[in-house]
């Protein structure tokens, strides 16, 4: 039974076909060219973790910066930058990370006309802390992580992740070390920040050989890398082994051990985990078996522990879940169901403990694969992979409940949204 139903060269996998997009990015009309001097593989400037000085990742809940600022914005309104990724190598889809902007009142999008070329297949992205630098994957089969010049937009150079298909990345609090995972070897991997935002070369690279893969599964699927609320560990989730991997990262070398290991039901292809700001529990997205898992977990051991399966909501049959939101009051959680083209949302109840089902609504586009607030979460954005758009939904503060914001927005083959 296949598990990945949105890999777009595989196009027997869930129905996936190659549609030509028959819109275009809103007013792109010209394309952000690579700073001077950089190709793909080159730094210019080489990154030495021990040049940038450690600072505290953002508090639950703080506003994310604006692209190209030296601090983090606090300010609510006006147009805001949105980012966007794509996949470059199929029919119709975009030529690199594509620019757009959002007015955070009434979260109408505008193309801003230009496209940050020079990345393959930036099908996810992620802002460094400090709000200057933006990071790419590169999802091809040699993979490779890609660092850009916010301010400029500018990319700084390119780094090998050591292992295929890279879908997704994130930054360590600390701002020091950029965190991806290849879903294709189904490994992680460790890269150091340098001053400028630039990466240098890897300094780990861990693939996950044991328990054997799931049923249905010929391989370990890496599909999320990321830090624990308290910073002391990183956790890896892996669809294709039914494993959620916790690790201590040095912070000094930047090299990994492990620590634990949680499994869920055999073949339920863990996809996302997303942590409620409290720290003692997380949300389990399973792609394969149509369930969402609360987990408890522990601060001082990093032990991850699955309680059991709930539903989407979405009824019968696989509707393939994405990615899971938790606000940053610990009260709703938001996932989205791909199959079923729809939002679900939860309750957040017990400090965390408990999801109570509330509803789904339409996401208002085809297979939702990417879904992320603003920073000031009054807006939740939805990427569209199959109808190549953007849906843009307010949240209501007290109740959670969701309502669409105008018409989608074109974008070419859209599976990453990412507002600041």
């Amino acid at each position: 039974m296949s598990s990945e139903a949105d890999r777009p060269r595989d196009s027997g996998r869930g129905g996936w076909t190659r549609r030509r997009f028959v819109g275009a990015l809103a007013g792109v009309g010209s394309v952000t060219t690579v700073a001077a001097g950089a190709t793909l593989g080159s730094d210019p400037s080489p990154a030495d973790p021990r040049t940038v000085p450690p600072t505290a990742g953002p508090a639950a809940g703080a506003t994310a910066p604006t692209a190209g600022s030296s601090a983090p914005s606090t300010g609510d309104s006006g147009s805001r930058p949105l980012f966007l990724g794509t996949y470059t190598s199929v029919e119709g889809g975009g030529k690199g990370i594509g620019l757009a902007t959002y007015d955070s009142v009434t979260g109408h999008i505008t193309g801003k006309g230009g496209v940050i070329t020079g990345v393959g297949d930036p099908s996810y992205l992620a802002a460094h802390p400090d709000g200057r630098t933006l990071y790419a994957v590169d999802e091809r089969e040699a993979g490779r992580v890609t660092a850009v010049r916010l301010a400029q937009n500018d990319v700084l150079g390119t780094r090998a992740t050591g292992g295929a298909s890279p879908c997704h990345l994130s930054v360590h609090p600390s701002g020091r070390w950029l965190l991806s995972a290849n879903y294709g070897s189904g490994s992680v991997a460790v890269h150091p920040i340098g001053a400028s935002g630039a990466l240098g070369e890897r300094t780990d690279l861990v693939t996950h050989s044991s328990p054997a893969p799931g049923p249905g599964q010929q391989g370990p699927h890496a599909h999320q890398f990321i830090t624990s609320p308290d910073g002391g560990h990183v956790l890896a989730v892996d669809l294709g082994t039914d494993t959620v991997y916790t690790y201590r990262l040095d912070e000094s070398k930047g090299t990994l051990t492990e620590i634990s290991q949680a499994h869920t039901r055999p073949g339920a292809g863990p996809r996302h985990l997303t942590f409620h700001p409290g720290g003692r529990f997380a949300y389990l997205a399973n792609e394969v078996d149509n369930t969402v898992v609360v987990c408890a977990y522990d601060p001082a051991t990093g032990r991850l522990t699955p309680g059991d399966p709930q539903p989407t909501g979405t009824g019968a049959g696989t509707s393939y879940p994405a990615q899971i939101l938790v606000t940053s009051r610990g009260s709703y959680a938001y996932l989205a169901n791909r199959g079923h083209n729809s939002l679900t949302r939860y309750a957040i109840e017990a400090d965390g403990a408990r999801l109570k089902l509330l509803d789904t609504v339409p996401v208002g586009g085809d297979f939702p694969r990417h879904i992320a607030f603003s920073p000031n979460e009054k807006l939740l954005f939805a990427a569209n992979q199959r109808s190549s758009t953007v849906s843009v939904f307010h949240v209501d503060d007290e109740s959670g409940e969701l309502r669409l914001a105008g018409e989608p927005f074109a974008s070419p083959v859209a599976v990453c949204a990412l507002p600041l």
